[in-house]
């Protein structure tokens, strides 16, 4: 009996270790894919209206950037439908080394690209070619990283293993901001001319200490459990085995739209309008990064208290606080003082973090394990697409026809969340769904 104990014990502590180096690799690879991809936010901001919009009003280039950053939240979806289809019918593990090799490239060619002043429009439309192929690297990356993690971890806390890819955000953004902050302070005509490309060259480092991670982890047990199970019958197609139950993908795009366009106002609108108000651009660029940081906790906590209380309570309950801080907030980044920009950032981003934390199990959980990859993928991000991609160019817009007022941004941002609040609550509670359900 002894033997079997000290057997059993054992196992029970490789699986643990196991874990940990998937979770670990999980929010690694995370963050190295979120530096590429919000990396682009921060420059959006603040280098390509300047760089590719050249001879624009200060505004519209402001506008027509943000378009070409919208491009990578249309193309997400298709990346969750292609590296769905073969995550559910060969791994997870493969789809994530393509994904990440794919971001990394496209990241560095953008710090390749010539700007306005060297071959026109061309520039503007080698950048929106590469932030597609962003979209659809980062729309197959999020899924199998969620579902490695979750499908790897000990059913009570899911939440929490799965939260630590949506960490990998924040941490992403504290990384990608740093850097664009600290070249920055160059000379504006140094920072447009070559400082900005930096930044997007350094992806390639961290593309290849990503592959060194990635390359460590075993496939999902769950999957693996799975195939075995359907061995030597006919496979059906993931995609239309998700599309039979279209109700779960639109409940879940809507429940998560409101997160992913209060998420990525922060980095791009805000961002601009802070600085727009008298702040000083490093500051402010370093005043996010140090609220993300302080995030990366509170995303994790956030996951915790969904194990213990159920996804949609606390989800709810930061969407609704983040309704109630609106206004405060813009009069903080409007503030000029660096302090206070801080505290807006800090506290949104802590905010929000109640809703991100929980979101990747909520979306997972929905789903069998066939076909776990394609629909979480896609539902996911469909929800980045409605609620992220068009989202700063729309508040840009209704910023600038408003006379820049911040009244009708509040509005919209507001109405986006209610929305979301909506389909959360309509949505089943999914904490203690069996993940081994084949589909």
């Amino acid at each position: 009996m002894s033997g079997h104990t000290a057997l059993a014990s054992s196992s029970t502590a490789a699986k643990r270790k196991e874990a940990r180096t998937v979770i670990l690799s999980s929010y690694l690879g995370s963050t190295i894919e979120f530096y590429d991809f919000l990396l682009y936010a921060t420059a959006a901001a603040v280098a390509f209206p300047k760089v590719f919009f050249a001879g624009t009003d200060e505004w519209v280039g402001v506008v027509a950037a943000y378009a070409t950053f919208a491009a990578g939240y249309v193309a997400r979806p298709l990346g969750g439908i292609i590296f769905g289809h073969f995550g559910d019918r060969i791994g997870r593990k493969g789809m994530l080394i393509v994904s990440m090799a794919m971001m990394g490239v496209a990241s560095t060619l953008i710090g390749l690209i010539p700007g306005a002043n060297v071959i026109g429009p061309w520039g503007a439309v080698i950048l929106v070619v590469l932030r597609v192929c962003q979209g659809i690297a980062v729309g197959g990356e999020w899924g199998g990283a969620a579902l490695m993690a979750l499908e790897h971890s000990d059913p009570k806390r899911r939440g929490f293993a799965a939260s630590f890819v949506n960490a990998g955000a924040p941490t992403g953004a504290v990384l990608g901001t740093v850097v664009m902050g600290i070249f920055s302070a160059l000379p504006q005509d140094a920072f447009l001319a070559w400082g900005w490309r930096v930044p997007f060259l350094l992806s390639f480092v961290l593309l290849i200490v990503g592959m060194f991670v990635r390359l460590r982890v075993s496939e999902s047990p769950i999957f693996a459990e799975a195939v075995a199970k359907e061995k030597g019958t006919k496979r059906k197609m993931p995609l239309l085995e998700v599309l039979k139950r279209p109700k779960t993908l639109i409940m879940i795009m809507f429940a998560g739209a409101a997160g992913f366009g209060l998420q990525v106002v922060l980095p791009t609108f805000a961002v601009t309008f802070a600085v727009s108000k008298g702040a000083p651009q490093q500051g402010v660029l370093y005043a996010f990064a140090g609220a993300s940081a302080i995030s990366i906790l509170f995303v994790l906590l956030g996951g915790r208290l969904s194990d213990r209380f159920g996804r949609r309570p606390v989800m709810v309950t930061g969407l609704a606080l983040f309704i109630l801080y609106l206004f405060p907030m813009f009069g903080m980044l409007s503030s000029g003082n660096i302090a206070l920009v801080f505290m807006a950032f800090t506290v949104a981003l802590v905010l929000h973090s109640s809703l991100y934390g929980p979101l990747a199990a909520f979306v997972s959980e929905q789903f069998g394990t066939t076909n776990r990859y394609t629909g979480a993928a896609v539902g996911y991000q469909l929800a980045t697409l409605i609620g992220a991609g068009f989202t700063p160019g729309i508040v840009a817009g209704l910023y600038k026809d408003a006379g820049q007022s911040i009244v009708p941004v509040v509005v919209f941002l507001s109405v986006m969340s209610l929305v979301s609040i909506v389909f959360i609550l309509l949505t089943r509670e999914s904490k203690n769904n069996d993940l081994s359900t084949v589909s």
